[in-house]
């Protein structure tokens, strides 16, 4: 079993379905509502964890009944949260999001204990040990991030960013990634190429690749481009099925990919397990 340290975001999601997102100004009356789990962090953490492998979490809560919620479901997917920490007075993350008729979703996401993730925890090298990988998002604090990614390193561990939401990158973080994933708009933000399709998608992999030692873009319907520094780009057509909800499926495929990854499988393969693995998460409804 690979173990895969995870830090990143957790947040109760109220799920909202509706025949289609609001325009500014207008109220839409929706057709149902769920709440779940979430947070790019928590969600690829159990995807990691139940793809196979060893999962520790560092992130923070807050000391309310959703952040017990939230504990609760990495604890029932056997991940370690020996260093979550619960932040005092302020509430855990949450978000909101929206689903349309057609399956796809827009959120509005408050961070509030997301923004409060002890950096000293990352310099526990008890948390490194047996590691073979991190994975990193954007919704936390990037002083986070570079002081993980930097550890990582200095215990020679492999580094993911899921570059999600897209941000401008220093150069801090940015030398210290080596896998770097991103889907068609964060692509076209870093790269500066509209990926329409996946042929733009592999013109954007190989682009990003000048940046970084490995690139992988999700490119939604057409599927996901790939590739190393130095060499041309690859891509996998999207697997058909019936759609029934896009939300959660980036965070899916990161964690398939990164568990693939962990366990020495090469770039190629592991993005074939992760497009599989997505198209069966879009084909159905998630708890």
């Amino acid at each position: 079993m690979s173990k895969i340290v995870v830090t990143g975001s957790l947040h109760y999601d109220i799920m909202l379905q509706a025949h289609h997102r609001p325009e500014k100004g207008e109220t839409v009356i929706g057709s149902g509502c769920h709440y779940k789990f979430g947070g790019k962090g928590g969600n690829q953490a159990v995807s990691a964890a139940r793809a196979g492998a060893q999962v520790a979490f560092v992130g923070a809560v807050g000391a309310d009944t959703n952040g017990i919620f939230l504990s609760d479901v990495l604890k029932d997917n056997a991940i370690d949260i020996s260093r979550l920490a619960t932040i005092e007075q302020v509430p855990s993350g949450m978000s909101v999001a929206i689903s349309d008729a057609e399956g796809d979703y827009g959120a509005v996401v408050v961070s509030n204990a997301n923004n409060h993730i002890p950096e000293s925890a990352f310099c526990d090298s008890a948390l490194w040990d047996q590691t073979q990988l991190l994975i990193l998002q954007n919704e936390v604090p990037e002083s986070v991030n570079v002081r993980a990614a930097q550890q990582a390193h200095h215990h020679d561990v492999l580094v993911c960013l899921n570059a999600a939401p897209a941000r401008m990158m220093n150069q801090e973080l940015e030398s210290n990634i080596d896998i770097l994933v991103v889907n068609g708009v964060e692509a076209r933000d870093l790269s500066g190429i509209d990926v329409t399709d996946l042929a733009s998608a592999r013109t954007a992999t190989e682009r990003l690749c000048e940046r970084f030692p490995a690139v992988v873009v999700t490119a939604g319907e057409h599927g996901v481009a790939f590739g190393l520094k130095g060499e041309p780009a690859s891509s996998l057509s999207a697997i058909p099925v019936v759609l029934v909800s896009t939300h959660g499926a980036g965070d899916c495929f990161v964690g398939v990919l990164c568990n693939a990854l962990s366990q020495g499988e090469s770039l190629a393969q592991a993005c074939l397990r992760a497009n599989e693995a997505a198209a069966e998460h879009v084909s159905r409804i998630t708890e």
